[in-house]
């Protein structure tokens, strides 16, 4: 049964938020973890049904994992060379990380599997992760038009590439460098647009000897992954939202506590900067290995601008948010460069535009991007689509309306954000499920 929240306008944001952990990292800390030589410990895990689905995955191939408490795990990790073939395909729910890093991880494996996932991610392209691993030997099979599900066949022998990206996705560069563990030589990842580097972190933290800059990565296969304890910083996607809200919300003045700020993440800062935001980073530190600092908000009025395209690449899980703020600022925000949210959990741009004209506010689109004329939003019934950041989005555009919102089909918030309406109230929104 599908839920529908009902959002309007709350009060002012104030207070401090602690955010959960960061998705992407997450992921990333469960599977390095799985495949590493020892016991490792994880703080601040992400409790999303994404994250959990990579959990489950593993133990499907013999990994023990422990969850003591709330955001934590203890992975009892089996080595490059331990994973046990699974008897049923592995699931990876709605979580295209898990199913792109994990065809990079698998298919050096010598066993065969297959990688599942829901309705919407059946619908995003894995074509882009295939050809590269195809091209290092791997063989990778996939419905027509490079859909989920994929299977991949065990027992080959994988070789080095240098590989320079045909998208700015940092999923596909992590395949490509999960998948040199075990090959053959050298792989190398160039990039154009240079893209977030978890993957190269985390590998240097768990010992994988990585050379790494922005727009590229090279590793050589034949090492081994040592356990390591990762503590997760808060999600920047997650703040984002909050970011946005506050900036928006006249009186509001709001602290988010210990925000990854990965360079390659943190795009949305500069954009909302250049709009007229006033967001202030204190307390800077370092978290697992990722620049962390505390997030202060506090109400700006925004005005229009021409997205910097070097940006984009750095805010696209953001983007959602970014319209929403885009459609209270005064004049004209102009988005290009970015087709690649038509192929994310849903076609952000079309889901975006189409919302936004049902609450007052016109948005022109283009194939990579759109125009959004900013106004005044006024209350209506928005379709989310099944996609967490849109329904997140949505309801910060609420507090912002005339009248009430009602956003259809908010399920899926919880792969990313489970307790998002809670947080929200606890610090001035208004969001409830509908009834």
């Amino acid at each position: 049964m599908s839920i529908d929240w009902i959002a309007g306008s709350g009060a002012a944001l104030h207070g401090e938020m602690d955010i959960s952990g960061d998705k992407s990292i997450s992921h990333r800390a469960i599977m390095f973890a799985a495949v590493a030589d020892g016991v490792s410990r994880i703080d601040g895990f992400l409790e999303g049904e994404d994250t959990r689905a990579t959990a489950a995955v593993f133990g499907q191939m013999g990994v023990r994992i422990e969850a003591p408490s709330d955001g934590v795990r203890i992975v009892h990790g089996v080595g490059l060379d331990g994973l046990r073939e699974p008897s049923a395909p592995l699931d990876c729910g709605n979580a295209g990380t898990a199913m792109r890093l994990l065809a990079g991880l698998l298919c050096g494996q010598d066993f065969d599997c297959e990688l599942i996932g829901d309705a919407s991610l059946s619908k995003r392209p894995m074509r882009r992760v295939m050809d590269p691993l195809m091209r290092m030997g791997a063989q990778v099979e996939a419905a027509n038009g490079g859909l989920p599900p994929l299977r991949i066949r065990g027992g080959r022998a994988l070789r080095g590439i240098d590989y320079t990206t045909e998208v700015a996705s940092a999923q596909v560069k992590s395949a490509v460098l999960l998948a040199g563990l075990r090959a053959h030589g050298e792989t190398v990842v160039r990039e154009a647009q240079p893209t977030r580097d978890y993957s190269e972190r985390m590998l240097a933290a768990f010992g994988w000897p990585i050379e790494f800059s922005p727009g590229i990565a090279r590793l050589s296969g034949g090492h081994r992954l040592r356990a390591s304890d990762i503590a997760v910083p808060a999600d920047f996607s997650s703040a984002a939202f909050f970011i946005v809200a506050a900036t928006l919300v006249p009186g509001s003045e709001l602290v988010l506590k210990n925000i990854g700020l990965n360079p390659r993440r943190t795009g949305l800062l500069h954009v909302l900067r250049a709009m007229g935001a006033d967001i202030a980073e204190e307390r800077r530190n370092e978290r697992g290995g990722e620049p962390v600092a505390d997030l202060r908000v506090r109400h700006a009025r925004l005005r229009g601008i021409d997205v910097p395209l070097e940006h984009v690449a750095d805010m696209i899980d953001e983007f959602p948010a970014l319209f929403v703020a885009a459609a209270c600022a005064q004049g004209i925000t102009r988005v290009r460069g970015a087709a690649e949210l038509r192929v994310k959990e849903s076609d952000r741009l079309a889901t975006m535009a189409a919302g936004l004209a049902e609450l007052g506010i016109r948005v022109d689109e283009t194939a990579d991007g759109a125009d959004i004329y900013g106004g005044t939003l006024r209350g209506g019934s928005v379709e989310s689509h099944g996609d967490h950041r849109i329904a997140m989005a949505f309801a910060v555009a609420a507090q912002m309306s005339r009248g009430r919102i009602r956003i259809a089909d908010v399920g899926n918030v919880a792969t990313s954000f489970p307790d998002f309406d809670a947080c929200a109230n606890a610090v001035g929104l208004q969001v409830g499920r509908a009834t």
